[in-house]
């Protein structure tokens, strides 16, 4: 099962072009800089805007031009999350929530009220009037809401955007929860790439209009050619493994492939899996193990290659750490005075590293 997404609009001044294969499950993110062109593909998947082309979502048809099939946007079993959450101000949160699962015919229900509204934590706010709730609450019920349609698609409009930070850290977590669960497949707007590396297993990278690459979010971070794309949050994902707590200094110990690293203290038992995150800014080398710094998190590695960062006095560097790929940003000056060359063995030096789960 696929997205099969083969768009093209133009506008004045304006053109877009798409022709992506996507998977059927999981959530894909549209990534790329304000004019990309990401909500204007998103609309047009969802019939709200015509394009020309063709667009299939699992094996299903909803517009081929070259057959002249076109399902117009009620026809459409789609989810769409905006912005804004656009409750209806009238009904409370279990009216908002049971407004498109009342209309579905029983056998068409893929997911259950109760599911739902214990994965978005709803069940406090479910005899509330919409217009007492938080932006982050409101967010919560408008996607509660779409899942509750039962979508076969899911389409999600940078909908953290009109969210102040704090409130955009508390519901970024029912979107991780959301993300293990679903069964459907979602496409996620964004021009956060905290967003993106937190929550999509797909990545699609947008520069005005045209698709410059499309693949696993893991395996395109750590493409140093495409890091410009990411700005200061260009680095890895990893998987490690909880071996130990030290709780004297507050301290939990991972298991990577190219060692182990210390971290803040965790709540999670011996043997759990974290997702975790390290930026190219937060990663330095040297030639030896450094024995008297401060810097606790030390891995060998081999320089795989250089390339130009996002200012000319830096440079990117590609490493090999136990076979896991991981990316540093250094001066110019500093690659010349160490000599750095492609296969040479170094110690990857890491500052700082982020707890995505």
């Amino acid at each position: 099962m696929s997205l099969d997404i083969r768009l093209a609009l133009q506008r004045p001044g304006f053109s877009l072009n798409a022709e992506l294969v996507l998977p059927g499950r999981g959530v894909t993110a549209l990534f790329g800089p304000s004019g990309s062109g990401k909500t204007s593909l998103l609309r047009a998947v969802a019939g709200l805007e015509r394009a020309s082309g063709q667009v299939t979502i699992n094996g299903q048809c909803w517009q081929d031009d070259e057959r002249q099939l076109w399902r117009p946007v009620d026809q459409r079993p789609l989810g769409y999350v905006f912005q804004e959450a656009s409750l209806f101000a009238h009904l409370s949160v279990r009216a908002n929530l049971e407004f498109g699962y009342r209309r579905l015919a029983p056998s068409a229900r893929q997911l259950h009220p109760e599911a739902v509204i214990s994965w978005l934590d709803l069940a406090p706010l479910l005899d509330r009037p919409t217009a007492v709730l938080s932006g982050g609450e409101r967010q919560r019920v408008a996607i509660g809401r779409a899942l509750l349609a039962s979508p076969q698609l899911l389409l999600m409009d940078e909908p953290l955007a009109a969210l102040d930070k704090n409130r955009r850290g508390e519901i970024l977590p029912y979107l991780e929860r959301l993300h293990t669960s679903l069964e459907m497949p979602v496409l996620y707007v964004s021009h956060d790439s905290e967003e993106v590396v937190r929550l999509a297993d797909q990545l699609v990278l947008l520069e005005q209009g045209q698709v410059v690459a499309s693949g696993q979010t893991q395996q395109l971070l750590a493409d140093p050619i495409l890091a410009a794309h990411f700005g200061d949050d260009a680095g890895v994902l990893w998987l490690g493994q909880i071996q130990c707590h030290d709780d004297h200094y507050h301290l939990t110990r991972l298991q990577v492939a190219g060692g182990s690293l210390w971290v803040s203290r965790r709540p999670e038992s011996s043997g759990d899996r974290l997702r975790l995150q390290i930026r190219a800014r937060d990663v330095s080398v040297a030639l030896n193990r450094a024995e008297d710094s401060s810097i606790s998190n030390l891995l060998p590695a081999t320089l795989v290659s250089m390339s130009d960062s996002l200012d000319a006095g830096h440079l990117q560097l590609l490493l090999d750490a136990g076979g896991e790929p991981l990316l540093a940003r250094i001066s110019r000056r500093s690659a010349a005075l160490l000599g750095l060359k492609p296969g040479l063995a170094l110690w990857a030096q890491i500052k700082a590293v982020a707890l995505l789960a």
